[in-house]
């Protein structure tokens, strides 16, 4: 299979990147002690995760799906977290899960019966304050439902946990900023985590952003675990999938109202949501700051605002050339939809030997199944 020959729109993931963050985080493990749970929220593409399973211990949910998959597909340790759970899913999910954390004190004393036994038992906390660049997407922010305060706790819930969750960082690469949310945690939570088995620090540490100070990432870890006797665990998820994939379109079409328009066949809100959630514009490979011809990178969706970026190329772009979205993995495949009836994207991984394996693809049928069962005469 060659790569001109895919039927765009793709993703195509490349092994020898996804090894280059794996081994960042292989390294941190050794210099920290941490243990690493991927963050299926981020990314589930599991025909992947032989890749990652021998660099990380396991897997961390936000829904019972997630948790399912985790244990089927990934093994190591299973964690389950979600902000809201029903009885249902704590009783679909406590006999194939290790640790089971609650949002709140009110869940725990609800459903900690069905749990008791079966999987370890962690409370979400939240610090109050956090390292996220948007307020949708803060932990933090005014009225959060996120975890339980400070000034919230019985002090008697924590001797019967095991341990206790903090989430409260998004692409924080920046170690200053983290040592400084450890030492306020510790002040704020001490007395709690001295009781404690183990803490999770929850995702967003981009500790395999190009320069990150891993060594001093690991040495602050390594303190904040001593210093409460605690077996420390993050749940990375765009850390460890970064720049490793790329959203393959194709122009179908140029159009000018001011400025020119490159149509392609693919959209924001069907195929990298997060493009449009957070406002940031995606990244073309194909481009040049430096170019002479400027273009809007649209998308083929019915909403008007639908755009991928405003991007600069050294020659005019023409009807079927192929551009490359860059990074565009995390938060991305896990959020795909059928928004318009627009072709689904397959998924391909590049692997080090050069071979090209589909991990999956999709077609109408998918589509008429996402929306009903039944036949219709």
């Amino acid at each position: 299979m060659q790569v001109n020959e895919l039927k765009t729109p793709y993703f195509m993931i490349d092994e020898a990147k996804l090894i280059e963050n794996l081994e960042k985080a292989k390294t941190l493990k050794a210099l920290s002690g941490v243990k690493l749970v991927l963050a299926l929220k981020c990314f589930s593409t599991w025909g992947v995760f032989d890749i990652i399973k021998p660099y990380l211990d396991g897997t961390t949910s936000s829904g019972p799906f997630e948790v399912r998959l985790g244990y089927e597909t990934f093994g190591g340790e299973t964690h389950a977290y979600s902000v809201g759970y029903s009885e249902e899913d704590v009783k679909e999910v406590a006999d194939i899960c290790d640790k089971m954390i609650f949002n709140s004190q009110s869940q725990l004393k609800a459903h900690r019966h069905l749990v008791e036994g079966k999987a370890q038992l962690g409370l979400r906390l939240n610090p109050g304050v956090s390292c996220a660049g948007q307020d949708l997407a803060d932990p933090a922010r005014k009225f959060s439902r996120l975890g339980v305060q400070a000034d919230h706790i019985d002090p008697t819930v924590f001797d019967t946990l095991n341990g206790a969750m903090f989430h409260m960082n998004c692409e924080n690469k920046d170690v200053d900023a983290l040592i400084a949310l450890l030492d306020r945690i510790s002040a704020q939570f001490g007395e709690h985590l001295n009781k404690l088995e183990w803490v999770s620090l929850g995702g967003g540490i981009f500790f395999t952003w190009p320069g990150y100070e891993l060594e001093r990432l690991a040495h602050a870890l390594k303190a904040f675990g001593d210093r409460h006797g605690v077996q420390l665990y993050l749940e990375p998820g765009e850390a460890i999938i970064t720049k490793t994939t790329d959203l393959v379109v194709s122009v179908v079409d140029v159009v000018e109202n001011g400025m020119k328009t490159a149509i392609v066949d693919s959209a924001t809100e069907a195929h990298r949501l997060d493009t449009l959630i957070y406002d940031e514009p995606a990244s073309i490979r194909e481009a040049n700051d430096d170019g002479e011809h400027e273009y809007v990178i649209g998308s083929c969706s019915c909403l008007a605002g639908d755009q991928f970026c405003v991007a600069k190329f050294d020659a005019p772009l023409e009807i079927g050339q192929r551009l490359h979205v860059m990074d565009s993995a995390g938060y991305t495949m896990v959020k795909l939809n059928w928004f318009n009836g627009l072709r689904m994207p397959s998924v391909y991984c590049q692997r080090t030997s050069g071979q090209i394996e589909k991990l999956n693809e999709f077609d109408y049928q998918d589509f008429k199944r996402s929306l009903s069962q039944w036949s219709v005469s």
